[in-house]
């Protein structure tokens, strides 16, 4: 029958899962990848930081540009004693000592701010420089560790692998491909003898419908986890 065949296929393969999680579980898998997704974002995130830096350099010449023109309202007090001599206002040019003072004391605040975005920008750009090092050291070393591990069960797997390919000349070429598309989701297990009218994995009833298609010996597919169902005559 095709469903012993399947459930045969299914018990080794349950063989090879476990084998896999086993290899995807060790520590040095574990931090492979996590070096590798690190070493994946790395591009976007210095695209990030040199975004911030060209904000922070930009906020810098608009700040120079600022002070310039400061500067240049200030050169007009130079010859204050002699323009008051000739009859200015003393109480103009008072009055814009006093708005180029808060000027002053505005852009003051505004290049303390800067500074300190900048002072921060630089740490975190040192931060992210010296964990991209570390993490491009992390990868190297545990990739090759990984593949160590990988290695180790190679005859292992080998073996499983042969025998699965045994047991899948006696299931019908349409069937095996849903269970290894089913596989390929990390579904598992994929096949399931129904218990009292219910998915034995996620509790969902089954309709009438499917009930008659499990009595006449078919298949049904769990609407919830899309797990193959199937019951005993």
């Amino acid at each position: 029958m095709i469903i012993q065949d399947l459930l045969r296929y299914q018990e080794t393969d349950g063989k090879l899962r476990t084998i896999e999680q086993e290899i995807a579980a060790s520590d040095e898998r574990k931090k492979y990848m996590t070096a590798r997704k690190f070493l994946e974002k790395a591009p976007e995130k210095l695209e990030a930081l040199d975004a911030k830096a060209a904000e922070l350099k930009h906020i810098f010449e608009l700040l120079t540009d600022k002070y310039a023109e400061i500067a240049d309202t200030i050169k007009d007090y130079e010859n204050l004693d002699e323009m008051v001599e000739q009859g200015a206002e003393v109480s103009f040019y008072k009055k814009n000592a006093s708005q180029i003072m808060d000027s002053l004391k505005a852009l003051k605040a505004e290049i303390s701010k800067l500074s300190s975005r900048i002072e921060a920008a630089k740490t975190e750009f040192a931060a992210a420089k010296k964990q991209t090092i570390a993490m491009q050291k992390q990868y190297k070393e545990y990739r090759e560790k990984y593949l160590e591990v990988k290695n180790a069960r190679a005859d292992e797997i080998s073996a499983i692998e042969a025998e699965l390919n045994k047991l899948s000349k006696s299931i019908p070429a349409e069937t095996m491909a849903k269970y290894n598309l089913k596989r390929k989701e990390k579904l598992f297990p994929v096949v399931c003898e129904v218990q009292g009218n219910r998915c034995p994995q996620c509790g969902m009833e089954l309709s009438i419908a499917e009930i008659s298609q499990l009595s006449d010996g078919k298949f049904v597919e769990c609407d919830s986890c899309r797990r193959v169902l199937f019951t005993k005559k």
